[in-house]
């Protein structure tokens, strides 16, 4: 940061982020299946994680210690980090600019596909302070975001949104990499930025768990997460203004990211609710020669990497809600524990011409303790069934997704049904509410 100026979902907070994910299974009736919207976000392997910045530390080492702007550990830094990416499909592109009479570099990479008027990015600065090696700030968010772009490529992932990822040179000066970026992109590139996520220092060895709170969209979804960790959040005001997200966000584009804490004081209350020692920085080795590899918290830099990647795969996959007509129950049904019948939630579609289409949305949002319990199909008025979930996403709590369903051979009016069967005991939840759109 510059010295200027099992996982869950929350039910009802992440409806505000359409194109959620889930996995389907083949109906055992009749009728084709649905298809889930996306695929579920991964788990980062923190291995794979610091294995990068076991690079970065090594780099530093052999580069005087330090990889900062100017200096020859920043430009290997971006050469191996383009190396990564360039194996793995990416379109890269290294970006210079000068600044202090030195060559600096900004390295962009680009997921083929997706809607290149929606351009989702992702960032963090990959140069150090010159007094140490930068393994927190900033290896870590540089690492993670690595990581997860790595992910992607592993996946095959096709969202909705365009994905793009930056490392920024210069941070350490005054956001200058990342103000280059912002301020050289023509006006009509800036407005098809969705997003853009910063994170700068997410594995402090007394760490806290700060949000930022610019968009609320993006700062909602951060919180889905840690919600379903069972983890607090606080707002992040230490680093406001002092990262990279800045630029974007003086130039209108909505911002959020992460941050673990740096030279400000963990409270009594915050120890209380994170663990850690009260009285003592976030990270004593911030700008310090002993930002090393024994300077990294693994919990948070798993659960902070983890929550990259969450936030990537939600809102990569958000889209609006697609032209049609849409029709809504929102009236709660409970859903008895098994080995109770199944309850059903039931919408009658009227004034829609023929068929239902063969991208019928379907919007769930069922609230309930154990959705690895649930079975939940879509019921035509013929009576036709529709597998949307079968038994998947472990312990997780809530069903929160939205399916694609081919329902071509379906007359769209009639009264349509949601039916939804928990399997296994002990669990207990409701239908919170459903959507159908033609």
């Amino acid at each position: 940061m510059s010295l200027s100026v099992s996982r869950r979902l929350a039910a009802v907070t992440a409806f505000a982020v359409a194109g959620l994910f889930a996995s389907a299974a083949p109906a055992a009736l009749a009728a084709p299946s649905a298809v889930a919207a996306a695929p579920t976000p991964p788990d980062i392997p923190l291995a794979n994680v610091k294995a990068h910045l076991s690079q970065l530390s090594t780099i530093a080492a052999n580069n005087g210690g330090n990889r900062a702007h100017g200096r020859a550990g920043y430009k290997a830094s971006i050469d191996y980090v383009k190396g990564k990416l360039d194996a793995a499909g990416f379109t890269t592109t290294l970006q210079t600019f000068t600044s202090s009479g030195a060559t600096g570099y900004n390295l962009i990479a680009d997921w083929p596909g997706g809607d290149p008027n929606s351009v989702l990015m992702a960032g963090s600065h990959l140069d150090s302070v010159t007094s140490g090696a930068g393994i927190n700030d900033n290896g870590s968010g540089s690492a993670a975001v690595l990581e997860t772009a790595l992910a992607v490529s592993r996946a095959g992932l096709q969202p909705t949104k365009h994905l793009r990822f930056g490392w920024w040179g210069a941070e350490e000066l005054g956001l200058i990499g990342s103000k280059y970026y912002v301020n050289n992109l023509p006006a009509a590139e800036k407005a098809k930025i969705s997003g853009y996520l910063n994170f700068d220092m997410i594995g402090s060895p007394n760490p806290g768990y700060f949000v930022y709170d610019d968009d609320p969209t993006i700062e909602q979804t951060f919180k889905n997460y840690y919600t379903g960790l069972g983890i607090p959040t606080e707002i992040e005001t230490e680093g406001d203004g002092r990262s990279d997200h800045a630029p974007f966000k003086n130039a209108g584009i909505p911002v959020g990211g992460l941050f673990s804490g740096a030279d400000y004081t963990k409270t009594a209350a915050q120890a209380q609710k994170w663990g850690g020692t009260s009285g003592q920085a976030f990270d004593r080795c911030y700008h310090s020669s002993c930002d090393s590899l024994a300077n990294i918290n693994d919990t948070a830099l798993d659960r902070n990497s983890d929550a990259v990647a969450y936030a990537i795969w939600t809102l990569g996959a958000a889209t609006p809600v697609p032209p049609g007509q849409s029709f809504e129950n929102t009236a709660d049904v409970s859903v008895p524990d098994s080995p109770a019948a199944a309850v059903s939630s039931p919408i009658t579609v009227s004034g829609v011409t023929g068929n239902a289409p063969a991208t019928t949305k379907v919007d769930v949002n069922i609230v309930h303790t154990y959705r690895g319990d649930l079975v939940v199909d879509l019921i035509a008025p013929d009576g036709t069934v529709y597998n949307l979930h079968n038994r998947t996403g472990g312990s997780a709590d809530n069903l929160v997704q939205t399916y694609t369903v081919n329902a071509s051979s379906e007359v769209a009016n009639g009264v349509w049904n949601l039916r939804v069967k928990d399997t296994a005991a002990q669990d207990v939840g409701y239908i919170n509410s459903w959507k159908i759109t033609f």
